[in-house]
């Protein structure tokens, strides 16, 4: 079955001539858009209608994937609206992308401007090319539209790109982190070693025996792993967040009370926690106004 396009259309409140600028302009564009680490204009010859350029991404570090791409057709109605069509490609085998070809369109109306993109492309290496792409092309289409976030934001408010991708990826950042941690917690010391000390403290702070406290703590450690998981779901991690400022004192209490030991030993559980709760207020701060993709439509016709 063939791939559908891409397609992300997004609401401005600017004027087109402004849009059209940071969306034209390759040293403006590179800023906002994340599927490009760099973009060149080559030089137009005079007359030239079509205007070549070089892109590249950075794939991870030391591995960049470079290409070339093609911007034509350019055309303005009366109304105002422009349209841009695109032709770009690659020839690095690393690149899923072959060769592709979408448009820009920038439409006026009262309240500013409607920006959308639409573009397909083909891709390397057969049936297996077209697999991997059912994977990647929804990737595709993801950062198409948090890069449209983006620039309406800059647009808008005045924030630049720069500022709200390391927001952006410092709050995922740490939401992967917690992930990590209650990943560990809950595996490790509870359900493959069951470490003394997690059965001890429990006993302490309730009537079990050591085989309940034993079976008790094993049904904490897979309940911390499901935890875990939850920071995976979008939508989630700001309510996760909250709720650790809370209980990680909670826990920390109860720990000390427990086993005072504990708040003596090196890396203990006071500084662990105290570490871990003001991450966690640190991510509520990221958490402000963050670009989501969530803000575009993905389909023609479709409500955000």
């Amino acid at each position: 079955m063939k791939s559908k396009p891409i397609y992300v259309e997004i609401e401005i409140e600017d004027e087109v001539e402004k849009v059209w600028t940071y969306s034209q302009d390759p040293g403006l564009h590179e800023q906002w858009d994340v599927r490009f680490s760099s973009i060149t204009y080559n030089e137009k010859p005079p007359g030239e209608e079509v205007q070549t350029f070089t892109y590249s991404t950075k794939v991870l570090p030391g591995l960049e994937v470079s290409g070339w791409g093609e911007s034509k057709g350019t055309h303005e109605k009366e109304s105002g609206e422009k349209t841009s069509a695109l032709h770009f490609g690659t020839d690095q085998i690393i690149s899923p992308i072959a060769e592709g070809k979408g448009y820009w369109k920038y439409i006026p109306h009262e309240k500013g401007t409607t920006f959308l993109t639409q573009y397909d492309y083909d891709v390397r290496f057969g049936a297996a090319g077209k697999l991997f792409d059912r994977m990647f092309r929804p990737l595709m289409g993801w950062g198409t539209a948090l890069s449209f976030d983006v620039l309406k934001r800059w647009i808008e408010t005045g924030e630049r790109p720069g500022t709200q991708y390391r927001r952006f990826f410092s709050f995922y950042a740490i939401c992967l982190l917690f992930s990590f941690v209650w990943l560990y917690q809950g595996l490790v010391p509870k359900v493959l070693t069951q470490h003394p000390l997690e059965v001890s403290m429990l006993m302490q702070l309730s009537p079990f025996t050591q085989a309940q406290a034993e079976t008790a703590v094993l049904w904490v450690g897979l309940a911390e792993m499901l935890f875990a998981c939850f920071w995976l779901v979008p939508g989630l991690q700001k309510s996760l967040l909250k709720l650790q400022v809370v209980i990680f004192p909670l826990l920390t209490l109860s720990a000390v009370l427990s086993a005072p030991s504990v708040a003596t030993a090196p890396f203990n559980v006071i500084t662990l926690n105290v570490t871990l709760g003001v991450l966690s207020i640190i991510g509520l701060l990221l958490a402000h106004q963050l670009p989501t993709a969530k803000s575009c439509k993905r389909k023609r016709g479709k409500k955000a």
